[in-house]
């Protein structure tokens, strides 16, 4: 069965740009995502650069990627770079309490993300302590990493073989305070913000962009309050969502899902419009420019880990299911993308809704690393105002659209991203472009599967993949395109001479 959509693109009509750091991604020291994902040392027999693996790193640089936050999440409130620092054989160890209780040697800290962020031609995003941390100790790492004078920080970093202070754009104060970083009131931390915040100072010509710990999920208080009380000494207010279906204390498998599972996890998902409808709504009653971003920091699928791994390793499958997610929230992002600066997926490499998954030398592309090398073409592009009819999608007496469009145009080229979030029934969609040229060329790509629980396995890596998407044509003022169930899909519309 087939549903059939009418959408209207206004080409002419900006709504606002499409941040290239809303694509942003994470990396935290937890399971393997660090370890084995990213490091696996100059000695490793697997083809490594510095340390860090060569497939992986190829991989990641086809997707543009503009920051990657690290040390955590939870990982960064207990995380003393110090320990990081020097020859790696004489680093600290410690047990990594939050993550799976194993040792974490310290091989890979600031130096070595450093070079990592080189090598990806990505802005570092760094996390710092507040929940177990000093004022001192953060701002002591500032400046290690950002000063270029006489300082017995900065010569210490020379020591270690840094000559010139980094580049850093984006530092976190703190992670999820209300919570793992210190379970605290909002007042507590907005106070504590406020301190910590005045000694991450700005060295040089370096300028920080400052990232106060948000709300977790929809705690519209912490909102208000952080706004009233530090908005004019933040640059960004992070906010953390992420898309479970069941529940925190009773989460769901990553395979072995129903429709029904499939209906309420697409739902969660599309949760995230109203999380920042009403988050933003706050934050425009103090800073109505909108010069404090909105960085949805932490955001993905958190299902059951796959049995027979550490539980504490969050290693989990990635699906169709995982796909149709990432489509929802980038296209949401897109939607608001006047107050949301920059976005980072939870996480990299083999943790929660990972873009690649490795086991020992071997490594595979998820569903969710297609879908972010389909839509990079949106980084910093103009989002198009569109509205039309986006049909229903209906599963146990409860609706949702079937289909969500997005649209951008960038150096004449506009680009239509589509979602059809039915896993059961295609959809027929027509695009009708307003204030456009008169005749386009129409080139796609798609990434669709035979069945919505589809996913890659390293014996068989590439059974999803993307494919030119040949059903979608430009004729009469009008792109046509059928999407089939539990698909995503874009479109090139290049003007013709």
């Amino acid at each position: 069965m087939t549903n059939s959509h009418k959408v209207v693109v206004h080409a002419d009509w900006k709504v606002g740009t499409i941040s290239r750091h809303i694509y942003g991604h994470f990396a935290e020291h937890l399971g393997r995502c660090i370890y084995e994902g990213l490091w696996v040392g100059e000695d490793s027999p697997i083809p490594n650069t510095d340390g860090i693996r060569n497939d992986v790193l190829e991989a990641l640089r086809k997707l543009n990627i503009p920051n990657l936050r690290w040390p955590g999440g939870c990982f960064a409130d207990e995380y003393h770079w110090k320990d990081g620092i020097g020859p790696r054989e004489s680093r600290k160890r410690m047990i990594n309490t939050h993550w799976g209780g194993v040792v974490e040697n310290n091989h890979f800290g600031t130096h070595e993300f450093f070079r990592l962020c080189e090598l990806l031609e990505t802005e570092p995003y760094i996390c710092g302590n507040v929940g177990s941390g000093t004022v001192q100790e953060m701002s002591e790492w500032v400046e290690y990493m950002t000063f270029d004078g006489e300082s017995p920080l900065a010569n210490l970093r020379k020591e270690n073989g840094r000559e010139k202070p980094w580049k850093l754009k984006y530092f976190g104060v703190g992670n999820e305070n209300w919570g793992c970083g210190g379970s605290m009131h909002p007042e507590y931390y907005a106070d504590l913000y406020r301190r910590y915040q005045t000694y991450v100072r700005q060295y040089g010509d370096n300028r920080i962009y400052k990232i106060a710990g948000g709300a977790n999920v929809d705690d519209y208080r912490w909102t208000e309050v952080l706004m009233r009380k530090a908005g004019s000494l933040m640059d960004g207010l992070s906010l953390h969502n992420y898309t479970i279906p069941g529940s925190w204390e009773n989460k769901k498998p990553a395979l072995g899902f129903d429709e029904q599972d499939w209906h309420e996890t697409m739902a969660k998902a599309l949760h995230m419009d109203e999380l920042i409808t009403r988050h933003s709504t706050i934050m425009d009653q103090y800073d109505p420019a909108r010069r404090v971003g909105l960085i949805v920091d932490e955001w993905g699928t958190w299902f059951l880990p796959e049995p027979g791994t550490n539980p504490g390793f969050l290693y989990q499958q990635n699906t169709m299911r995982d796909a149709l997610v990432a489509a929802i929230h980038l296209h949401v992002f897109h939607k608001h993308c006047a107050r949301v600066h920059m976005a980072n997926l939870a996480q990299m490499v083999n943790v929660l809704q990972a873009v690649i998954l490795t086991e020992g030398e071997r490594m595979l592309l998820t569903p969710t690393y297609h879908v972010l090398e389909m839509f990079k073409v949106h980084q910093d592009a103009e989002a198009l105002a569109i509205h039309g009819s986006f049909g229903e999608y209906e599963s146990g007496g409860k609706t949702l659209p079937q289909i969500t469009v997005s649209a951008s145009v960038k150096d004449g080229v506009i680009n239509v991203s589509m979602a059809n979030l039915d896993p059961v029934r295609s959809a027929d969609v027509s695009i009708e472009l307003r204030g456009a040229a008169a005749s386009y060329d129409a080139s796609g790509t798609i990434l669709a599967a035979d069945h919505f629980e589809a996913h890659n396995t390293f014996d068989r890596p590439e059974r999803v993949t993307q494919r030119p998407f040949e059903e979608a044509k430009w004729e009469d003022g009008v792109l046509s395109a059928q999407l089939p169930a539990a698909s995503v899909a874009i479109v090139r519309l290049r003007a013709k001479a």
